[in-house]
């Protein structure tokens, strides 16, 4: 039988390129806001050898809509054998220190949403007695900067749940994987100097789609990132409070 692949924020360009490569022969479940306007997605996940692409309205910061969210798509398409959560924004740390409202929105969007919508996932995965979690943190949260610390404390917050959650999750039957990119180049980070190892969409996602296949609780991409982290976190504060982006 065919898999259904679920990705929470159908839009997203990491989001898609997993799900492009888990695509051959499953039904992939694009869930959104404005979920008439992905056509181009659609067309993307049909091209891969997806054997149903479907649609589904979704606002992530909805908190109160999220288990109904999940519960019509199951209904509508069966049990989900992968979740990709995707959804974040990065906001405009400039503004954040300034407008406690947006330093918020972020932090709901990038922390809370996914808390609420991973403890819902993993109760109705629980339930099912199978399942696999993708979860995008970010080396912003490994160890916070100060040029753009509101988003990067969302991820610090969102990396330890995800880690905690997974060790709960141990022995159900249901895995979680907690990816951690560097900077990556794309339609969210548009305007801005690469950072040192960075990556694309797709190379994150060849990652993504290698170390679930593996069977692995988590990624660094790109790798090297992982041993270059142990050494900034030993850096003194003076110098760390200077790191750019």
């Amino acid at each position: 039988m065919s898999e259904t692949v679920l990705v929470l924020g159908g839009r997203s360009e990491i989001g898609v390129a997993v799900a492009q490569r888990l695509a051959k022969s499953a039904k992939v479940v694009l869930a959104a806001r404005r979920s008439d306007d992905l056509d181009q997605q659609e067309e993307t996940l049909r091209r891969a050898g997806a054997s149903e692409v479907a649609r589904a309205e979704f606002d992530a910061d909805d908190l109160s809509g999220h288990r109904r969210v999940l519960d019509g798509i199951v209904a509508e398409h069966g049990p989900l054998d992968v979740v990709v959560v995707a959804f974040g924004i990065l906001g405009d740390q400039q503004r954040a220190e300034k407008d406690a409202a947006h330093a918020v929105s972020i932090v709901h969007t990038d922390y809370v949403a996914h808390v609420n919508i991973l403890t819902e996932l993993a109760n109705l995965l629980r339930e099912q007695g199978h399942g696999k979690l993708v979860v995008f943190s970010s080396v912003a949260g490994i160890r916070v900067r100060r040029a753009n610390y509101v988003y990067g404390s969302a991820k610090a917050g969102l990396d330890g749940f995800a880690s905690g959650l997974a060790d709960a999750l141990h022995g159900t039957g249901v895995r979680l994987l907690l990816v951690r990119p560097g900077f990556v180049i794309g339609r969210m980070t548009e305007g801005m100097s690469p950072a040192p190892f960075s990556s694309t969409p797709d190379q994150v996602a060849d990652a993504t789609v290698k170390a679930l296949r593996r069977g692995r609780g988590e990624v660094w991409v790109p790798g090297v990132l992982r041993p270059v982290f142990v050494v900034m976190r030993l850096l003194p504060r003076a110098v760390w409070r200077r790191m750019p982006r």
